[in-house]
């Protein structure tokens, strides 16, 4: 395996204040709110018209699930300084790397093409214009900033992306919200033994629960590494390993409460607005943003349109990006997006492959809503094993050293994966 070369910690003046708590959001920031895009915003639409407030609590159920899962592919890619294919490769048989990887590329690629073709649609409902001429320059434009930019400005630019998550808050201030009957489906769950009801609860699971952010936080732990020149923490001192796991989980808990924040006022939004109205059938984020024009005004209608784009320019290179870790680490590729794309040429092929992959998918006559749905049920297949050996990893002395996962996120991991097991199966069924 090609490492990148790293020394010693070094010193580091501490940053207080908000500059020093912003220091620390980052890879989980990031994947929090890659987890909220396009063809996630529609599965959040649907659920608000089709059921109102009534599945608003699954939303806070599946929080402390996701953020323990992804506090685990996080200790895992800053405990052992590789990502999750390679801790795969390293320990595992090569047929379940393969068949995971694999498995990711077919659902990365669909769910690319599902974003781009989200994001095109919206801007051609704002400004009119050919929706695939915006559906190549929005490829074209994610690939050049993951290959051209420096990590380190790449990063920023991805951080302060997570803003135009806002623009859903904004679209719950401007329609008219009945705080008490929204708070009332918040905290009392309602549910009901029908498919509807399973359909959706394993929607929103599969929605938020995804394969390819497990691959990215992973990832992304190990590029910060390398950015800021410091060892993998099972040979990192113990107290500033302890750091370390303090600020990978704040910024996790925090990313992945944004996450699921935005995802409550898309809910809120829909059902504030198309549910009272009697539109409880939406197929696209798309289709939901022209369906709020004519009932919540046009203020409403360009925000959630905005956040449609906003949130596609973060989740395109997230999507992609998570693709290539994988496969580079599968073929023992040298990867990473702080090299030079001379230096890791086929980590950036691939990113360009899969982009231009969810291009070609638009162009195919294939009906939208399927291509989420059949992405959906390949994540949810995906994710039940790949969490399990995410655990065993994070479990396994030889992979973490002395930095085995802590019991309470051994406990919590566990819960997470019977709790998105139960939900694949009901999938599958289904």
């Amino acid at each position: 395996m090609q490492h990148h070369p790293q020394t010693s910690a070094k010193a580091e003046i501490p940053v207080t204040g908000w500059r020093g708590f912003l220091g620390k959001l980052g890879p989980g920031l990031v994947t929090g709110a890659a987890d909220d895009d396009p063809s996630g915003i529609a599965t959040y639409s649907q659920v608000g018209a089709q059921f109102g407030y009534g599945l608003s609590w699954t939303l806070v159920f599946g929080y402390p699930l996701l953020a323990s899962i992804q506090g685990v592919a996080a200790v895992i890619g800053a405990v052992t300084g590789k990502g999750i294919a390679q801790n795969l490769r390293q320990h595992y048989p090569g047929w379940l790397l393969r068949a995971v990887v694999l498995m990711l590329l077919v659902a990365n690629v669909i769910n690319l093409g599902a974003d781009l073709g989200a994001m095109a649609a919206a801007l051609q409902l704002i400004i009119g214009g050919p929706a695939m001429l915006y559906t190549i320059l929005f490829g074209c434009f994610s690939v050049l900033l993951e290959i051209f930019i420096s990590y380190g400005r790449y990063a920023a630019i991805l951080k302060w992306a997570t803003l135009s998550l806002l623009a859903y808050a904004g679209v719950v201030f401007v329609v008219h919200l009945p705080v008490g009957e929204a708070l009332r489906g918040l905290m009392i769950p309602e549910f009901k033994m029908d498919a509807s009801h399973a359909t959706s609860l394993v929607a929103v699971l599969g929605t938020t629960i995804s394969p390819y952010l497990f691959f990215w936080q992973a990832g992304q732990e190990v590029e910060e590494q390398h950015r800021r020149h410091v060892k993998p923490l099972h040979v990192t001192p113990r107290f500033r390993a302890k750091e370390e796991i303090a600020r990978i989980r704040t910024d996790t808990l925090i990313g992945m409460g944004f996450s699921h924040l935005t995802a409550l006022f898309v809910v809120f939004a829909t059902a504030a607005t198309l549910h009272v109205h009697g539109i409880t059938n939406i197929q696209s984020s798309a289709q939901a943003a022209e369906a709020l024009r004519p009932i919540a005004g046009s203020l409403a209608f360009f925000l959630f349109s905005l956040g449609i784009i906003g949130t596609g320019l973060l989740a395109v290179p997230v999507l992609a990006g998570s693709a290539a870790y994988a496969v580079s680490e599968t073929f023992n590729w040298t990867e990473g997006l702080n090299r030079k794309p001379r230096e890791a040429k086929a980590f950036y092929a691939t990113i360009t492959v899969a982009t231009f992959g969810g291009i070609a998918i638009t162009l195919l006559p294939i009906d939208p809503f399927k291509a989420l749905y059949w992405a959906a049920v390949v994540n949810g297949v995906l994710a039940t094993p790949l969490m399990v050996v995410m655990m065993l990893i994070a479990r396994n002395p030889k992979a973490m050293g002395r930095m085995t996962l802590s019991r309470k996120m051994t406990v919590m991991g566990w819960i997470a994966t019977l709790v998105m097991a139960a939900a694949s199966a009901t999938l599958l069924v289904t």
